[in-house]
């Protein structure tokens, strides 16, 4: 969430952030933060001298009592008794006070970092740089669903017959694509310096509002409502989590580690060919960087993330583009944002596989995330995650693009982690 010193000192600089977004009620919401902000001060200034009073009352007493005035004694004590009574009346308030000014900074996005553009959504999302040849396919080209139904190697009816739609059987050949994907992104994660991480895939209320999944996305996370915890969305949120309430030596910084888990999104959308077969799913698998770094280094740390993700791109043969998103379409939590995204040939649409993005102190200020500078203060930390990669896209794109009459061609560098270069 957003520092209350950084709204007081820069409140005109963070409106014109939040208007990136298209936020309606930043200046409202700014204003209420900040009269909440100072009542909180005023009560607790009003608690503290009222606690003085009572505490030199106190001390006064004692004497009056040796030296046998009880009557001024008296006095004193019934003085001592408002106090009490205005300090617990002061705490009470200050606690309503303190949590309404949680919950209200709570609901203010990020503010955009001064390069991402304006917009209302995807369409004025700010295109980077394209690599690769998109595959020119034959007219009887087939899409990625039909495909997995021809070689029989992920099966939705079989996923629907035991949980619901969206949670996909993967069999044979389509299995061991999944686990050589997964194992393949691990490795080049590993390679370029990330530490393997297999967090819990649920997590606590008090993780999903450290990285801001709560109560930002609360309807889209599955809840366990008897434990009271929730699947998480991202290996972000348990990863990034590892640290919340820590003071980082410096000299463990950056922290750069990588995570393989199942993700799990309740919003699969309506039934079209935009989200048909692997495009939208409630249940996938993705790797996940994250890194955790002094705040002058993270952006970039952003650009080398973005850097890997497009490594992973070229090797896995897939012609891709890098987009700059807008502040209409940017995450809650993010101060900049890149989505990488694949050609799918057969649906002749580009799709989203990555975003990389730049918190900032956003999830930190939550965290409550810190390191020790030189001078031995603390400051709170910059945290940036990365998917390295979703696989049902990617999964959809190597399908349709690589398809061949003899079969669908795998890219080389698959393939000993298969155990096969080509499916069919």
């Amino acid at each position: 969430m957003l520092q209350v010193s950084v709204l007081k000192e820069h409140t005109a600089a963070v409106l014109a952030g939040l208007a990136k977004r298209n936020y309606k009620t930043a200046e409202a919401d700014v204003q209420a933060i900040l009269a909440l902000d100072q009542r909180r001060k005023d009560l607790q200034t009003a608690h503290d001298q009222a606690q003085a009073e009572a505490n030199e009352l106190a001390r006064q007493i004692g004497g009056l009592m040796k030296a046998g005035n009880k009557a001024e004694a008296d006095t004193l004590k019934a003085r001592t008794a408002e106090l009490k009574q205005q300090n617990k009346a002061h705490a009470e308030e200050l606690t309503e006070v303190e949590k309404e000014l949680q919950q209200t900074l709570y609901k203010l996005p990020n503010v955009p970092h001064s390069s991402v553009p304006a917009g209302r959504s995807a369409d004025d999302n700010e295109v980077v740089r394209e690599v690769g040849t998109k595959p020119e396919l034959p007219a009887d080209a087939k899409p990625h669903w039909d495909l997995i139904e021809q070689y029989d190697i992920i099966d939705f009816a079989l996923g629907n017959k035991i949980t619901g739609a969206g949670f996909p059987v993967y069999k044979g050949q389509g299995a061991r694509l999944q686990r050589a994907l997964i194992n393949f992104f691990l490795d080049e994660a590993r390679a370029a310096g990330y530490t393997e991480i297999q967090p819990p895939i649920l997590v606590n209320e008090a993780s999903g509002y450290g990285t801001g999944q709560l109560p930002d996305k609360e309807g889209q996370m599955y809840h366990s409502t008897a434990d009271d915890l929730y699947l998480i969305p991202t290996a972000e949120v348990p990863i990034t989590n590892l640290y919340r309430d820590e003071i980082i030596a410096p000299e463990q910084l950056p922290i750069r580690n990588a995570g393989y888990t199942p993700c799990f999104r309740r919003e699969a959308g309506s039934w079209g060919a935009h989200v048909r077969g692997l495009n939208r799913l409630h249940q996938f698998d993705k790797v996940e960087i994250v890194q955790i770094t002094q705040p002058e280094q993270s952006y970039a740390a952003l650009e080398g993330m973005v850097a890997h993700i497009e490594g992973l791109l070229q090797k896995l043969e897939l012609p891709y583009r890098v987009l700059r998103l807008c502040g209409g379409d940017m995450g809650f939590t993010s101060a900049l944002t890149f989505d990488l995204e694949v050609w799918s040939a057969a649906q002749q649409r580009w799709l989203e596989v990555s975003s990389a993005s730049n918190f900032e102190t956003y999830q930190a200020n939550r965290l409550k995330l810190r390191y020790r500078t030189e001078n031995n203060k603390t400051q709170l930390l910059h945290t940036l995650n990365g998917s390295a990669l979703a696989l049902p896209r990617i999964v959809a794109a190597l399908l349709e693009n690589n398809q061949t009459p003899e079969g669908i061609r795998l890219p080389a560098v698959l393939h000993s982690y298969c155990g096969f270069s080509q499916i069919g």
